[in-house]
């Protein structure tokens, strides 16, 4: 593979569900600032739900449960810094939410009580997330 070929990046972000209605969000330590599904880049030998449970742990302090796979989310300005592909799951958790790793906090949030800015395409994962719980209907591509 030569210099000039670029490929998208494989990533993953968890919609940890806690408590009644609740989500959890990190506070980026690093850029772009703001709020954020927990999540990260897939490692090299990695499958996606081991890179899911990795970061949503090393993010939020919690081991996560994975209950579904939800939508892959791939436009190429989802993110400022890279091309990347994100496979969205969804998961369960038990427990406070504590930030590490790249993350300086993290904290459950309602719908309806999102913090702001939230970055990334995060706000349309979490707009599809909870229509879905709403309505039982996924993203169409």
């Amino acid at each position: 593979m030569s210099e000039n070929d670029r490929s998208p990046l494989p990533t993953v972000d968890i919609i940890i569900e806690l408590g009644v209605g609740g989500v959890v969000l990190i506070g980026r330590k690093n850029f772009p600032q703001g709020w954020a599904l927990p999540g990260g880049f897939v490692d090299y030998g990695e499958s996606l739900e081991a890179a899911a449970l990795r970061e949503a742990e090393e993010e939020t302090s919690l081991k996560v449960k994975l209950i579904e796979q939800f939508y892959a989310y791939s436009d190429p300005s989802r993110d400022s810094r890279h091309h990347t592909i994100s496979t969205v799951y969804i998961a369960t958790a038990q427990g406070t939410p504590r930030g590490a790793d790249d993350a300086k906090i993290a904290k459950v949030f309602v719908e309806g009580q999102l913090p702001s800015p939230i970055v990334f395409d995060h706000p349309r994962i979490l707009s599809d997330y909870f229509i879905y719980k709403a309505t039982g209907r996924r993203p169409k591509p």
